[in-house]
């Protein structure tokens, strides 16, 4: 494909983004960026710092220490992706854990974390041939890519993949923990005053809720061809 483009693939959480994402990028050759991880490795560092806890935050603490957090995402052959360094440590199996997901939104919300990683990732797709997924990447962060996706999924649905996936992974949590975490994760996603979820007007939006992944992938490589053929 000799005309690389930008593809922004937004959506509520556990929807299967950065999943479809790396799907994407592998196929098409293209640099594959995970911007929740960024917001993630953020919330683990106001969390080690002990900015943030189940009954405090102190954001001012936190938007002064920014200058302190250096993000990388450093490419692991085995894997097939970058993975999340947070001040020159692997933070990759950290961030993914629930008590991360349980501050992420929080600390989303504030305009100066949003600001500053949103300065990084436009410069990271600057000579386009990206796929990067996250919450506002085809509203804020490339208003002018050539394709959105915008995935959904009922908050059960996202709630027992999410659940399956910690399960996997030795995490010890119940379901009903899980499907509150996503429940509070979207309420904050959509109600936050700066950069809120929402559906941009050109996007394609997707409800996976009945669609194995190969289905899901073979209707968006279809939507790139289709955008690919008019350039």
């Amino acid at each position: 494909m000799s005309k690389k483009i930008t593809i922004a693939i937004d959506g509520f959480s556990s929807t299967g983004k950065s999943t479809l994402a790396k799907q994407l990028a592998n196929k098409l050759g293209y640099v594959y960026v995970d911007t929740g991880a960024m917001y993630r490795a953020v919330t683990l560092y106001a969390m080690q710092k002990e900015y943030i806890s189940a009954d405090f935050f102190n954001k001012e603490a936190l938007i002064k220490a920014l200058p302190k957090i250096k993000l990388q995402f450093i490419f692991n052959s085995d894997l097939g992706f970058g993975e999340m360094f947070l001040n020159d440590s692997n933070v990759e199996k950290q961030i993914r854990k629930i008590e991360v997901s349980g501050f992420v939104s929080k600390v989303a919300e504030i305009s100066e974390v949003r600001s500053k990683l949103v300065e990084q990732q436009q410069e990271m797709g600057k000579n386009k041939g990206i796929v990067m997924d996250g919450r506002d990447i085809g509203t804020v962060v490339f208003p002018e890519a050539e394709l959105k996706i915008f995935m959904n999924a009922t908050a059960s649905t996202r709630a027992q993949r999410r659940y399956d996936e910690l399960q996997a992974k030795g995490d010890q949590v119940t379901y009903e923990a899980v499907l509150k975490n996503v429940e509070e994760r979207d309420y904050i996603d959509t109600h936050r005053a700066d950069s809120p979820l929402i559906v941009a007007e050109d996007a394609t939006e997707i409800d996976n809720s009945n669609l194995s992944r190969d289905e899901q992938f073979d209707l968006v490589i279809a939507l790139v061809n289709e955008v690919t053929k008019t350039l």
